[in-house]
């Protein structure tokens, strides 16, 4: 395995990593941006010798491990892994760590893909799970089984209610019970959040949102820690680089040179979606119909202490009801124009959608429903003012 694979030592702030952390100048040519190797095998010099350590794309290919480095600078870990999706990275870091008969503690307000993916495919399998509301350490704790639980599952902020968890506290409620802390850090991104550095274990990305930024690619990324120290998963980075290459759901060269693309801008991004977030919770928290605001930067929000301890500032993902119910939810999602109605969230543009009848269908009949009258608001880098007419237009025609 090239050395280039264990991460890059590039210093210095979080923008000049996410320009130049492993992203050299090409040798051949010293072209400054890194080339698209789109190429599936490497020539030998002789048998076994690989050139770099390359051998065929699958096990690696010199732009994923590009943007493998730069992860892992961003993220302050020691190796950082580029997937296909994030729910083929997700399931290489669980396919890697655990066995039959092991146990995670789930959140309560999941992803529902996470959550499909706990319940349809690794319960199967032999792995089982407790749902836990990750706010609570308590609940956490009660839901620990010892001996049994191997990894404590935390998206913060969730996905849709933009629930809080405390990392700090909780890698110290896994490590206490011998289990590994893995945080999905999609919502946040790596300039808003770094995990590790609060002492998780493991960061998973959703790289098709903020971190390639502009929807045209879909990807996933993993981040582990070094120096794990939970007995049983110190070699937790060789597990999960082997399962990796076995399982083989890799980044694509072109995905994996979009995804580096988009974290080039990725501080500026993330500054305007936060200022235009700002701007539309002010004006939703002052529109008659709405019922309720979702947004970790309001101080009555039960996470803010904590989210203003950890993270730079609160994001661009905002959810919220109203009075009227599901029916004028979903004509809201219909009416309006700037916003457009979709899947995913984290582009350049401003998404709106019905969670419980969209990206949360998956979880109905669960623990982890969604309430019905709630709508998702990624919001983009558009101007302000079009953000808050939009919704006043859909909102007062509706409402």
């Amino acid at each position: 395995m090239s050395e280039q694979q264990h991460g890059d030592q590039h210093q210095g702030g979080f923008a000049t990593r996410a320009i130049h952390a492993g992203q050299e100048p090409d040798a051949g040519t010293g072209a400054v941006i890194t080339p698209i190797f789109q190429v599936s095998t490497y020539k030998q010099d002789g048998i076994g010798g690989f050139r770099g350590g390359y051998e065929y794309s699958r096990s690696a290919n010199p732009t994923r491990t590009a943007l493998e480095e730069c992860f892992a600078a961003l993220e302050g870990g020691e190796r950082g892994f580029a997937f296909a999706s994030g729910l083929a990275g997700q399931d290489t870091v669980l396919r890697a760590l655990l066995t039959p008969g092991d146990h995670v503690v789930v959140p309560s307000d999941a992803y529902g893909g996470t959550y499909r993916l706990f319940n349809k495919v690794l319960v199967p399998w032999g792995v089982e799970h407790s749902i836990a509301p990750m706010g609570d350490l308590e609940a956490v704790r009660a839901a620990i089984r010892p001996g049994q639980t191997k990894i404590v599952w935390v998206e913060t902020p969730t996905n849709p209610m933009l629930g809080i968890a405390d990392i700090a506290a909780l890698a110290e409620v896994a490590h206490a019970a011998g289990a590994l802390l893995v945080v999905d850090n999609t919502f946040a991104s790596p300039y808003l959040q770094q995990p590790l550095s609060l002492g998780a274990d493991i960061v998973t990305h959703s790289t098709t949102k903020y971190c390639g930024g502009h929807s045209d690619v879909v990807g996933g990324a993993v981040v582990v820690r070094r120096g794990i120290t939970v007995p049983g998963f110190e070699d937790a980075v060789d597990r999960v680089a082997f399962h990796q290459n076995s399982l083989g759901a890799v980044a694509g060269p072109f995905d994996a040179w979009l995804v580096l693309r988009g974290l080039k801008t990725l501080a500026l991004r993330m500054e305007r979606h936060s200022d235009n977030a700002e701007k539309v919770v002010e004006f939703l928290l002052g529109h008659p119909v709405v019922s309720a605001v979702h947004y970790p930067g309001l101080e009555s929000h039960p996470g803010h202490e904590v989210a203003a301890r950890q993270m730079k500032r609160f994001g661009g993902m905002i959810s919220f009801q109203l009075k009227a119910g599901e029916d004028v939810a979903v004509k809201v999602c219909a009416e309006t124009q700037v916003f457009t109605l979709g899947e995913s969230l984290g582009g350049v543009e401003s998404l709106i959608e019905h969670p419980a009848r969209m990206t949360h269908a998956s979880v109905a009949g669960t623990e982890l429903e969604v309430p019905a009258d709630l709508i998702r608001l990624s919001v983009g880098i558009e101007d302000a003012d079009d953000l808050v007419a939009d919704l006043k237009q859909a909102l007062d025609r509706l409402g």
